[in-house]
């Protein structure tokens, strides 16, 4: 399921209807959702969401591209903050070029790194930070 198809059963439609509320997503809704940068060049697709758990925040959503049909696919943690909606085109934006994707720190699907870990952490946000 994403974004696309499980708009009524996220709460998101009846959230668009209320005066100053905001969007309440499940990750399930969003896995397999389509990122796109400023320029309308599709970038990837969100994979899986990481939770930091201590604060109860969305840390990271990975970002899958690259690859063809499913295989070669590299993996990217990008930021939660990195991203804005686009509920108009039910999809998520992320304001860097299709080159700086491409070169970004990134890992495969059977090599995921510590997230956890405080120099990777640091290394992930000072590359995609505004």
């Amino acid at each position: 399921m994403n974004f696309a198809t499980n708009q009524a059963n996220s709460g998101l439609a009846a959230a668009d209807n209320m005066p100053g509320s905001g969007h309440l997503l499940s990750a399930d809704s969003i896995t397999g959702d389509e990122v796109c940068n400023m320029q309308d060049e599709k970038l990837g697709k969100i994979q899986d969401i990481m939770l930091d758990v201590n604060d109860g925040t969305i840390r990271y959503a990975v970002l899958s591209s690259g690859g063809f049909l499913g295989m070669g696919d590299r993996l990217f943690a990008v930021p939660w903050k990195a991203f804005t909606l686009d509920a108009h085109n039910k999809r998520f934006l992320l304001d860097v070029d299709a080159d700086r994707i491409k070169n970004a720190p990134g890992f495969d699907k059977d090599n995921w790194p510590n997230m956890a870990d405080p120099s990777w952490n640091s290394t992930v946000e000072s590359y995609y930070a505004r």
